[in-house]
Order: structure tokens, then sequence, then C-alpha cells
């Protein structure tokens, strides 16, 4: 037993680190034939994350690119496919801001509205898709993508002056109006390196409690049985399109917190320039990470490293789209490594299987031979 976890683990951390490796290569190469030093950006990257305001800056973005792919890993457990999480996280950031800073109460009660329009506003974005796909049969993969379009569509119509929008004086922006002091969720001060957002140790509770409820709670057993084989937890008791709706409401709602450590640790407002394509880039962490928690906390943190540390690479003549190259590749060979793995660990058994019964046919021979 002690050797067949063994062997799963050393599985589980191929996939990644082949993935990595091969996406540091590939970017070597890619520098190569640029003519550039393949090995001075990264020194660069890494020189730059030496600074503390930098590492900070890390961190803030990694909690936010971490409950996007929470959201992400929560679809992927069910075989679903939300990539409608750039698009529930906006729409709901934008809606949280706009109901934050319409009101005014006491400091908790005012975050905690903040936070449940948040949720809601996501969880009810992303039921759309669910709905869909359990009384129609329509993929999530299409319909998430139409809602990203629309929620697209639907916030910038929200957010005109004429609307509920406001266009602060002598600016071209347009923002929701900024939230009282009483719903900004308090941060950690990190000294002249500036502030850890509160909400990033939020994000870090809400991986805890991702895998709680996925390995030690009924539904976690269920949710897991339905993804893998959606005909087989309906033969054992399971509502599957229960199980499916449920899923995407969930996922949509964390999805609906992914942009609440910015807004309620950085702008307290939303506008038109509040961070965009944070479900895609969940996309890639939750793939990398695996769907698990720790997993995908270190991608995250590697996301936001590249991310961050190559806004620095521009000013000594190299292009900061580098850490995108990077990303891009690491996509590629997640997908690729991960099915090398998995074929790899499939022969890896069946050799396995292979030797046990060989070495059970050869002690059913001596018994045998003893009688």
């Amino acid at each position: 037993m002690k050797k067949f976890d063994k062997d799963r683990l050393i599985l589980g951390l191929a996939g990644p680190v082949l993935a990595l490796v091969v996406a540091l290569a590939l970017t070597t190469v890619v520098l190569l034939a640029s003519g550039r030093n393949p090995f001075e950006p990264y020194r660069i990257m890494f020189d730059s994350a030496s600074y503390v305001d930098v590492q900070v800056l890390i961190i803030n973005q990694a909690g936010t690119y971490y409950l996007a792919a929470l959201a992400v890993a929560v679809g992927f457990r069910m075989n679903l496919f939300n990539i409608g999480v750039d698009g529930q996280y906006r729409l709901a950031a934008m809606m949280a801001a706009l109901v934050g800073a319409s009101v005014s109460l006491p400091g908790p009660l005012h975050i905690a509205l903040i936070v449940i329009v948040a949720m809601l506003v996501g969880a009810f974005w992303a039921g759309i898709a669910g709905f869909l796909k359990t009384t129609r049969g329509v993929s999530e993969v299409v319909s998430t993508i139409m809602l990203n379009s629309i929620a697209t569509a639907l916030v910038a119509w929200l957010i005109l002056p004429k609307n509920f929008g406001e266009q602060p004086a002598g600016s071209n922006n347009l923002t929701t109006g900024e939230i009282a002091e009483t719903g900004w969720f308090p941060g950690l001060p990190m000294g002249d390196g500036g502030e850890i957002y509160g909400f990033t140790f939020v994000a870090a509770g809400c991986g805890l409690l991702y895998w709680f409820v996925l390995n030690r709670t009924r539904f976690g057993f269920d949710l897991r049985a339905t993804g893998a084989s959606e005909s087989a937890a309906q033969a054992s008791g399971v509502d599957a399109k229960k199980m499916i709706l449920t899923s995407m409401l969930i996922s949509g709602a964390v999805a609906g917190l992914a942009g609440l450590p910015t807004l309620l640790g950085d702008t307290h407002t939303y506008s038109l320039d509040f961070p965009t394509g944070i479900g895609f880039t969940g996309i890639t962490i939750a793939l990398l990470g695996r769907n698990n928690p720790l997993g995908i906390a270190f991608s995250a943190l590697l996301i936001a490293f590249l991310d961050k540390s190559s806004a620095s690479l521009d000013q000594f003549g190299y292009e900061k789209e580098i850490a995108t190259i990077m990303q891009g590749l690491i996509v590629i060979s997640v997908v690729v490594s991960y099915e090398l793995v998995r074929r790899y660990g499939v022969r890896r058994q069946q050799q396995k299987v292979g030797e046990e019964l060989a070495a059970g046919h050869a002690l059913t021979t001596e018994k045998e031979a003893a009688l």
C-alpha cells in the first residue's frame, strides 16, 4: 500500500514538473532564435522578485488567481469546463461595487454584504449555464463562452453615467463610485513594500474549505463520483443533474469572490481598467495544479511571479511579453506532459498487475508441487 501511494505521489508531481521543464526549455529556444541571451531574462526576473514591494504584488495577485482557479477546479472535478469564470467574476465585482458604494453600514456588515452580493451574482450567472445543461443539454463550454460576451456587454451598459456609473471630472474613465471605508477589507502592512490584501487570507481559507468538502464530506464524494461517471453515480442513487447544477452554482459563487481582493483591498471601486482575463488565467492554474488546492497555490504563485517580475524586463532591453510566451508554453506543456504521465501510469499499473499475477501463479504451482 505504501508503495502504491509513493508511485501515485511521484506520478502526481511528474506532470507539472515536466511541464515547467519543457516550458523553460522552449522559452530558451525562442530567446536563442531571436538572438537574445537565453538566461539573462530569468536572472532579471529573480532579481526583481527579491524586492519586498514586488513580493507583495506577487502574493496579492496570487490570491486573486487562486480564487479564480478554485472556481475552475470545482467544475473540473465534476467534469464540467466552466470557461465563464471571467464573466462571472467581472459581473460579480461590478454589482458588489455598486451595492457597496450605495449603502452605509457598520464595517463587518458592509463587508459581509459586498461578499454576499458578489457570491450571489457569480452563482446566478454560472447557474444559467448549469440550468441550460441540465434542462436542455446545452454544453457548458458553449453557454459559458456566450455568457462571457453577454457579461462584458452588460457591464459596459451598467457602468454608463446615464445608468449606474459615474465619470470623474477631467477623466475618461467610468466607475461605480467609491465604497465607503467601512467596506474596505483590512490588510497586512509590509512597511515600505505596501500591504498584503486581507482577502488573500480568505482565499487561502477557501482552499482549505475546498479540500475538506471535496475529500471529507458526502457531497464531495458524490461530486467526484458524478464527475468520474454520471451513469454510475445515478445507479448508486445520486441525482446527477442536481449535482451538475449545484457544482455550477458553487463554481460561480467562488468566481464571484475572485474580484474582491482587488476591490476591497485596493481600488474600492469598479472601473473600466479593472483587471480582466483573470478567469482564463485560472484555467491555466487549475490545470497546472491538477485541481489540488496545494498544487493550485504553487501554480498561482508561479503565474503571479511571471506577471509581476517581468515588468522590469523592458528596462534591460527585453520584452516583458517573454513571460506571456512562457505562460502559453506552460499550457501546451501541461496538456502534453499530463498525457505522457497518464500513459506511463497505465503501463506501470499494468506491469504491476502482471507481476502480481505471475507471483500468484508461481505460488500456486509450488503448493501443487508440494501436495
